[in-house]
């Protein structure tokens, strides 16, 4: 793959001056520019293709949203969007590392307590690390009310600010804290046994 074309000055000055202004056909066209390398450089980090697509779509939400605080002096803009590709897909890779450790001890501690009775489970899904921790999130997921469940997703797996969220859907902020208390409450009933899944 080739480089990022290299913008002109004027070019460049032209297109952050219409992306300060929120023009949305700017941010689409810097989409068209950018997206291949920003993919291919979050792809590198993450060697998962649906999570690299779900944190390019991350990438371009926080250019629109932090666009005022680029400073054109202090450098040119197409690094500036690559080195934010790079900080969220470093930051879904730790969330990610994160998640494993956490189910691995939750299912040394549950097979501590079990003696390893259970019945053993399919191989190809023995074969994923975490996957009763996997089941069991995905069953509390799936119990709550979609308007909830999508607050929890944007929060916990995309890691999104409320803020980002309720720009994100259009909710006001405090109905997006009120979901996300309510989601909390049930997801800790339901996933009494991981104790450490909200920490």
């Amino acid at each position: 793959m080739t480089r990022p074309e290299r913008l002109s000055q004027e070019r460049e000055l032209t297109l952050l001056r219409r992306l300060k202004s929120r023009d949305q056909v700017a941010l689409a066209e810097l989409y068209d520019l950018l997206s291949p390398w920003v993919l291919g450089l979050v792809f590198r980090i993450l060697q998962d293709a649906a999570e690299a697509e779900e944190v390019l779509s991350d990438v371009f939400v926080q250019v629109w949203d932090r666009i005022d605080q680029h400073d054109a002096r202090r450098g040119p803009l197409v690094p500036w969007v690559l080195s934010i590709a790079r900080n969220r897909a470093l930051d879904a890779l730790r969330r990610r590392r994160r998640w494993w450790r956490k189910a691995e001890r939750w299912e040394r501690a549950r097979s501590a307590e079990t003696g390893d009775q259970e019945p053993a489970p399919d191989p190809a899904e023995a074969a994923v690390p975490g996957w009763p921790v996997h089941q069991e999130v995905h069953r509390a997921l799936a119990a709550l009310p979609e308007e909830q469940r999508r607050v929890v997703l944007l929060a916990h797996f995309e890691g999104l600010t409320h803020s980002e969220i309720a720009r994100r859907t259009g909710l006001p902020l405090g109905t997006v804290k009120t979901r996300l208390r309510m989601a909390h409450a049930k997801l800790a009933e339901a996933l009494s046994d991981l104790k450490d899944w909200m920490a």
